[in-house]
């Protein structure tokens, strides 16, 4: 399944998710940080997508209360949501 999500409050401009059931097979992380954004899209890839989430969610940039780890949190809650209904 691919899900794409825009991000919100961060400078990523849109995150494209494959899952295979709950494995994360891939994510594109489109603007942004490239070092980080790519970093972070390559240490999810194959972890499970609450694993992720729990590791992901809250963080902040800066003086920013979300981040694009963050935005990827919520982008994948979203992604679980639809592929569970």
């Amino acid at each position: 399944m691919e899900y794409r999500f825009t991000p919100r409050g961060v400078c990523s401009q849109e995150m494209i998710i494959e899952l295979d059931g709950d494995i994360i097979k891939k994510v594109r992380i489109i603007g942004g940080c490239a070092g980080n954004t790519v970093g972070v899209s390559r240490l999810i890839q194959g972890m499970q997508i609450d694993e992720a989430i729990k590791r992901l969610k809250g963080i902040p940039c800066g003086f920013k209360t979300t981040s694009c780890p963050d935005q990827l949190a919520i982008a994948l809650e979203e992604a679980k949501n639809k592929m569970n209904n």
